[in-house]
C-alpha cells in the first residue's frame, strides 16, 4: 500500500484515524492523574509523554484541541500545578482503557474504573496505587502546537516511584520487568519484551554488517 497525501486527506475518516494513530509504532501507555477546583480526582489514559531532558528532569505529553470536549486533565493542572504519570501494566489495561471515556468532571475516574487513589509523600495530587511506575511532576510550561492546535504540558519530576528490580545498577529501566504496557493507535495494548542492549554508537566502532 502506498498512500499519498491526497489519498489520506481523502479516506474514510475512521480508516485515516486509525492508519495515523497507528502509524508511528508503539508509545508508552500511562494514566495521568490529577484533582480538580472540585476537589474530584481525574484520571485519563494518554500515549504521547515523551522524554525532555534529565537535568532538569523533566517529561511533557501532548494535549489535544479543546474546541469539542473540556480537557478536565489540563483544567486540573492549570487549578493545583501538579500532575502524576503511572504506567499501565498487564493486569489493568481494561480498567486502564475505561477512563477514556467522557465522564463528567463531577465524576472519579479512579472510583468508576475501580483504580485506587494513592497519595504519597505529601505530593498533591494522587498516584495510581496498582500502577508499578509512578511519576510525580509539578507543571512548568505549555507549548502550543499551532498546526493543529494542540499543545505540549511539561512537567519536572518530583517523585519518582520504580521498583527496585526494574532498576539496573547503571540506572536503565527494564519496563518488561514492570510489566509495563504498550499503545498502538487508541485501543490497541502491547506487551513490552526486553530484547537486546547495545553500546553507545561510535564511527570507529561500526560492525562490519552483512
Amino acid at each position: 500500500m502506498h498512500l499519498t497525501n491526497t489519498d489520506i486527506e481523502e479516506a474514510d475518516h475512521v480508516f485515516r484515524l486509525n492508519l495515523i494513530n497507528s502509524i508511528s509504532g508503539i508509545k508508552s501507555g500511562n494514566l495521568i492523574g490529577t484533582v480538580g477546583a472540585n476537589e474530584v480526582a481525574n484520571l485519563a489514559v494518554f500515549s504521547s509523554v515523551v522524554h525532555l531532558g534529565s537535568q532538569p528532569p523533566l517529561l511533557g505529553f501532548i494535549l489535544r484541541p479543546d474546541t469539542e470536549v473540556r480537557r478536565h486533565t489540563w483544567e486540573n493542572i492549570k487549578h493545583s500545578g501538579f500532575f502524576t504519570i503511572n504506567h499501565i501494566h498487564r493486569d489493568i489495561i481494561q480498567k486502564a482503557h475505561y477512563t477514556s471515556a467522557k465522564f463528567d468532571d463531577s465524576v472519579s475516574e479512579f472510583e468508576k474504573c475501580k483504580l485506587t487513589e494513592e497519595f504519597i509523600a505529601d505530593f498533591p495530587v494522587p498516584f495510581v496505587a496498582e500502577s508499578s511506575i509512578k511519576i510525580g511532576l509539578k507543571f512548568k510550561e505549555i507549548i502550543p502546537i499551532s498546526i493543529n492546535a494542540t499543545a505540549l504540558v511539561i512537567g519536572e519530576i518530583e517523585h519518582l516511584i520504580v521498583p527496585e528490580k526494574s532498576v539496573a545498577k547503571n540506572g536503565r529501566v527494564d519496563l518488561s520487568v514492570a510489566n509495563s504496557v504498550g499503545v498502538s493507535g487508541l485501543n490497541r495494548y502491547y506487551a513490552l519484551q526486553f530484547q537486546e542492549e547495545l553500546p553507545f554508537a561510535r564511527v570507529n566502532e561500526i560492525p562490519d554488517f552483512e
